[in-house]
C-alpha cells in the first residue's frame, strides 16, 4: 500500500511533531505542546484502534501512595525520592482533575483504603506506626493535616471478610478511564491535532533533518520530531531501554441490586486492587503470583490469575454476593529497575516519555509536560 495524493496531503504531510502512542501520555504531551505552539502541525499515530496498553485498560484508580507501598519504596529508595514521586502523582492528579474536569471524567472522591487481613498483622502494625510520619510527610505536599486515618469502624460497613484492619488514604479517589481518554481525544481534535490509528511503527531513522518512521519495507512517514510515547511496548523501538512490560488481570462483575461499598482499595502491598463502579464490582492485579509469565507485552488473560482474582472477590470482598463476571481483560504497565520515568532526548529529533510504573492516571499529564516543554525548547 502507498498513500494517495489525498492521504498525504490531508492526514500526513510532513508534521513538526510526531508522536507514536495515544495514550494518556501521547495526547496530554500534544494538547500541551499544541496549546503553547498553535502553530505546530502534530500528528498522534495508534496502532490499535483505541489506544493500546493501559490507558484504557486500567482500573480507573486516582492514587498516589498506599502506606505499605511507600514503606516498600523507601527500602530502596532515598526519602527525597520516594516524596518527589508522591508529589508528582498528587500534582499530576489536580493538573488532570482541572484539565478535563471531575464531572466529565466522574471523579469521585471516595478515599483509598489499604485492607490488612488477619494473616496481614505484621505488616499492618508497621503501618499503622508510621501513619503520623507519613502524615507530616504528606502535610508539606498537599496541604491536608492528616491525609492517613484508621478506618477499621468501616470494615463491617463494607461487608469484607476475614478483613482485620484498615487504613484509609483521605486524598485519592476513582475516576472513568474511558471518560477520562474520551475527554483527551475530543480536546486534541479541537486543538486540530491529527489523530491516525491503525498505524503501526515498525522502526525509526534519523535521516538529515528528519525522522522516518517505518510502517512496513515500502511505507514511511516522515516527521520533523518524534516523541515516543508508548510505555510498555517501549523496548520495541528504544533498543536497551531500561522499560519492561508488566501485564495486569481485570475483572468487573455484573451489576447488583446495590453498591456494597463505594471506593478504592489496595490488598497486598497494592498487588491487588479493587473498587465499585457504580453498582458494579472491578478487580485486578495478582500480578506477584505469577511475575515470570506476566512480563510479556502479550494480551492473552492468565487463567491462574483470574481463578485467584474469583476466590478473592467472592470470599474476602463481596462474600455475601454471587454477581456473575461479565467482563475480563488485561492491560500493559510500564515498569523497570526505577520508579521514576523516563523523560529524555534518545538523539537528535527523538525523545522518549516511557515507564509510568503503573500509575499513568496520576503522573502522565505532568510526564507529559516534561517532554513536551523539552521538545518545544529545540524547535
Amino acid at each position: 500500500m502507498s498513500f494517495s495524493y489525498w492521504e498525504q496531503d490531508t492526514f500526513i504531510g510532513r508534521p513538526d511533531v510526531c508522536i507514536i502512542g495515544s495514550g494518556i501520555v501521547g495526547l496530554n504531551a500534544a494538547i500541551s505542546m499544541k496549546s503553547k505552539a498553535p502553530f505546530l502541525n502534530i500528528l498522534v499515530l495508534e496502532r490499535g484502534f483505541l489506544p493500546s496498553g493501559a490507558s484504557t485498560r486500567n482500573a480507573g484508580f486516582a492514587c498516589f501512595g498506599s502506606i505499605s507501598e511507600l514503606l516498600m519504596d523507601l527500602r530502596t529508595q532515598s526519602e527525597s525520592t520516594v516524596f518527589s514521586l508522591v508529589e508528582k502523582r498528587w500534582k499530576g492528579l489536580l493538573r488532570m482533575r482541572e484539565l478535563l474536569g471531575d464531572d466529565v471524567i466522574h471523579y469521585e472522591s471516595a478515599g483509598g483504603y489499604e485492607v490488612f487481613t488477619k494473616n496481614d498483622e505484621l505488616r499492618y502494625q508497621e503501618c499503622e506506626s508510621k501513619i503520623d510520619y507519613f502524615n507530616k510527610m504528606l502535610r508539606e505536599i498537599c496541604g491536608e493535616q492528616q491525609m492517613y486515618l484508621r478506618a477499621d469502624r468501616n470494615i463491617q460497613r463494607f461487608g469484607f471478610s476475614g478483613v482485620a484492619h484498615m487504613i484509609v488514604n483521605i486524598g485519592e479517589g476513582q475516576l472513568d478511564t474511558g471518560k477520562m481518554m474520551e475527554a483527551l481525544i475530543n480536546k486534541a481534535s479541537t486543538l486540530g491535532i491529527q489523530l491516525l490509528n491503525g498505524i503501526n511503527i515498525e522502526k525509526y531513522c534519523v535521516e538529515n533533518d528528519s525522522v522516518r518512521l517505518s510502517i512496513n519495507e515500502k511505507d514511511s512517514i516522515l516527521c520533523k520530531n518524534l516523541l515516543i510515547a508508548t510505555n510498555g511496548f517501549a523496548n520495541e523501538l528504544i533498543r536497551g531501554i531500561d522499560v519492561e512490560p508488566a501485564r495486569a488481570q481485570v475483572l468487573v462483575t455484573e451489576e447488583l441490586e446495590h453498591a456494597p461499598f463505594i471506593g478504592s482499595f489496595h490488598y497486598d502491598e497494592g498487588y491487588y486492587y479493587f473498587r465499585n463502579i457504580g453498582k458494579r464490582v472491578l478487580l485486578g492485579g495478582g500480578r506477584n503470583t505469577d511475575f515470570k509469565k506476566e512480563k510479556t507485552s502479550s494480551m492473552e488473560l492468565n487463567t491462574a490469575i483470574h481463578a485467584k482474582l474469583d476466590e478473592l472477590l467472592y470470599s474476602m470482598i463481596i462474600p455475601n454476593h454471587k454477581p456473575k463476571v461479565e467482563y475480563r481483560w488485561s492491560g500493559i504497565m510500564g515498569l523497570g529497575s526505577s520508579k521514576k520515568s523516563i523523560v529524555e532526548k534518545l538523539e537528535p529529533s527523538v525523545w522518549c516519555a516511557v515507564r509510568l510504573g503503573g500509575m499513568g492516571v496520576a503522573i502522565g499529564n505532568l510526564i507529559a509536560e516534561e517532554a513536551a516543554d523539552m521538545i518545544l525548547k529545540e524547535i
